[in-house]
This record gives structure tokens, sequence and C-alpha cells, in this order.
């Protein structure tokens, strides 16, 4: 029953996605490292997206580096001679060092060597980010164009929040784009949210510890969302009418004689009455109409407005030169947000089980049609990400190789071989411990 109720079209196209952009961020990754090794003379051994233990899933040397397919997808590398790295040869390491090895190289050489990765991640950022503000600008819902307001969560009523209130800022920071609102709650921590009810702004009070359960819900449900009435957007060939069909353009407003005007309003009667024919009675112009259509639990067969189509959105339009600047921006503001996530994380105001995911949860935030603005964005936040946890000093990452590599060029003393190895394996086995949990947080919250 659990596979059955997977929709494994959107399935694919999310896999699709992940596995084109992830292909990206770690191909280009790993030619920074790749080009300077070259410039250098380092020997690269192997070139491979995707790790291969055991076999490749397809491989070609040319001149001195077998390029491949892995058939893990968990990243990719560079096996550069007479480099500590994830392949622990050891063997190499016990005959002294050859003029083409990583080994043999000047410290600066390798630090840059090290390090390539992670600037390629954060210039790739940039580009993204820019190439996205000249062709689509940004488009987002203006809290002020919610007519009617929100509908409220358990969790939002909790703290006073009403079913139509309009939330006006948040902490005192005026909301512009109301898709940021849990973004700008969770990474600020505010103290307050101002909202108008019914013509009167009013200050509501967030208490302590809000922020874990707002994390915690977030994988569930939306603290707060655009409450819209029903009006159809399109309808599926698999909906299934007795009789009069609704049309496109249709505004739905009762169900079986239960009326009600917004979409939250029918949540609870699409509940009661699934896999049930009912009458629906929508408003068609100045004209009432009447169909008897099939509520099905696994297939929605309409298709409403979303907030935007309703209330419009604002877009801001950039020229190339206005791009440049506000990618930079962009770019920065993503890198802070992390970095602000993880504080929280660390500190205690969020559970790394609510916070913490593996591929699938990547996998996960892409959408389930293609859309290319969608596609791009991720792909430069991931790519900003993956730079900053690259360059963490962690053994088994570029920042801790870096690190160990800025100690020798200060105190002139290069570590031990040895050393090294001891580190790789450290830090090899807290970054699969690390993948392990995250991995198995997924599997739980599929489960669940």
């Amino acid at each position: 029953m659990f596979l059955l109720a997977i929709d494994w079209s959107s399935v694919a196209t999310k896999t699709g996605q992940f596995i084109l952009s992830f292909s990206i961020l770690v191909v280009l990754h790993e030619l920074g490292h790749f080009i300077p090794a070259r410039i250098f003379k380092c020997r690269v051994e192997k070139f491979y997206l995707f790790f291969n233990p055991w076999f490749s899933l397809w491989k070609k040397k040319i001149g001195e580096t077998e390029y491949g397919f892995g058939w893990v997808p968990f990243g990719g590398y560079v096996k550069i001679s007479g480099m500590i790295d994830e392949s622990m040869d050891k063997e190499q390491l016990k005959l002294p060092p050859q003029p083409y090895e990583f080994r043999a190289k000047k410290a600066w050489q390798r630090l840059i060597i090290m390090i390539g990765g992670v600037v390629v991640n954060v210039l790739l950022a940039i580009l993204i980010f820019i190439g996205i503000m000249w062709k689509w600008g940004e488009e987002y819902l203006p809290a002020k164009n919610l007519k009617y307001g929100v509908y409220a969560d358990s969790l939002a009523k909790s703290i006073g929040i009403k079913d139509g209130d309009k939330i006006i800022s948040v902490g005192g920071k005026t909301l512009e784009n109301f898709n940021t609102l849990e973004g700008e709650m969770m990474l600020n921590d505010p103290k307050t949210l101002e909202i108008n009810r019914d013509g009167k702004e009013i200050s509501i009070a967030i208490p302590d510890g809000f922020i874990k359960k707002l994390s915690k819900n977030h994988q569930l449900n939306p603290f707060a969302d655009a409450r819209v009435p029903i009006i159809i957007d399109s309808i599926s060939t698999s909906a299934v009418f007795s009789d009069t069909r609704l049309q496109k353009g249709d505004t739905v407003i009762a169900v079986n004689g239960n009326f009600f005007k917004f979409y939250d309003e029918f949540l609870p009667y699409r509940k009661k009455y699934k896999d049930s024919l009912v009458v629906f009675t929508a408003l068609r112009g100045t004209d009432t109409v009447k169909a008897k259509y099939l509520i099905k639990s696994n297939n929605p067969g309409m298709f409403y407005k979303s907030a935007e189509s309703v209330f419009g959105t604002y877009v801001k339009a950039y020229s190339f030169t206005e791009a440049i600047p506000a990618g930079f921006h962009k770019c920065f503001q993503t890198l802070d947000r992390y970095i602000t996530g993880l504080k929280q994380l660390f500190t205690g105001k969020v559970n790394a089980s609510d916070s913490l995911g593996s591929v699938i949860s990547i996998g996960n935030t892409f959408p389930s049609v293609w859309d290319w603005e969608r596609f791009w964005t991720l792909t430069a936040i991931f790519s900003i990400i993956l730079a900053f946890m690259n360059i963490l000093p962690i053994p088994a990452l570029d920042g801790g190789h870096a690190l160990f590599t800025l100690v020798e060029m200060i105190t002139g003393r290069k570590p031990s071989d040895k050393f090294m190895e001891y580190a790789q394996m450290v830090g090899m086995i807290l970054l699969l411990s690390l993948m392990a949990y995250a991995l198995g947080l997924d599997f739980w919250r599929l489960f669940k």
C-alpha cells in the first residue's frame, strides 16, 4: 500500500533534477582540484562522478587519467598521486616521493589544489545567481496582497494567530515576501509578530522555545498559509463527474450543501467525503451550477488556483549590470542564512532530528514538475553550501587538508604521512556516521 501511494512520476522528475544538479556540482568541484593539479604537473590517476567501490558503471583511460562513473551517488573524486585521500592508498606512500606526486609539491601549490574545488563552487553559485537575476528577476507573493489574510495551523493558533489575520511584520521587520515568513521566523528568532485583525493592528508575543516547535512542524504543515477561494484552474481527464462538469474559472462554494468561502474550510469536507460522489456547488459568472463529482483520495482530478495566481506577484527585473551585485548579494545572503541555521542547530534552538537530511531530503526539495528557475536556484544554493561544508577544518574534507597545509606553511614542519593517514580515517568515520544518521532520519520520516 505504501508503494502504491507514491506518485512515481513526481519521484522520477525530482530524481532527474537532483541527479543533474548534483552531477554539475560534483564535476565542477572536482575540476577545481583537477585543473590546478595538472597546472602544477601532478599526476591525476582517476576522475570520477560518484563513488565506485568494487566496480564502475563506465570508465575510460585517457592519457594518465582514468575517467568514469561510479554507482554510489554520494559525490565524486579525483585521485591525485601521492595524496592521502578517501582511497586510503598506503602502498604508494611507502615509496620515496616522486616529482609528479602531490606530496612532492610546495606547500602553497598543495594549498591551491586543495581549495580549488571550494573556489569553483563559490564562483559557480555567484554566476548562477547572477544569471537567475538577469533572466527571471525576483518574483514573489507580497504579504500585503493577501486580501483574505492567512489560515493558521494548530501551532500558529497556539500563540494566538487566527484565520483571516494579515501578517504585517516579523519582529518589527516588515514582511515583504509572504513565502519567507517561516524562514524569517526560524532564522531570526523574533519575539513578536505584528498582525492586522479586522482593521486593528495587534502584536502577538512568540514564546521562548517556539522555534524548535516551528522547525518540527515545518516538516508536516505550513505554519500559516495564504487564504484563498477555491477557483478551478484546470481539470484532468481522470476527473469523474456523473452529469454536469465543472469548468476552469468556476468558484466552488459548497459540498453536499455545506457552504464555505476558502480552501482551508473545504479541507475537512474533502477528508470526510474522500472516495465518495458528492454534489459540488460553484459560481460561474452570475450563475450557480451544481455537479456530482467523485473526490478520489489518490488523484485530485481538479486543480485550484494558487495564491500567486489569485492575488498576483511582484516581479523585480534586473539588467545585466544590475544583476551582478544582486547575484553577489543573493549568494552571500544564502550563505549567511545557512550559517545561522547551523548555529541554531549547535545551540539547541532546533533539533538535529528535525533539521538534518540526506540525499532523500535534498532530492525532495526539487519540484514535481521540471522548473528551470527553481532548478538553477537550488543548484546555486547547494553549490554555496557544498563550498562551506568542504572548507570546514575537518579531516577528510578539503578544509582539513588546507588547515594542515597552512600549519606547515606557518611552522615550517610538515605533518607526517602516518598522522595524515590517521586524520583521514577519523574524518571519514565522522562523515560516514553523519551520512548514515541523516539517511536513517530520512527513512524514518518516509515510513512515519
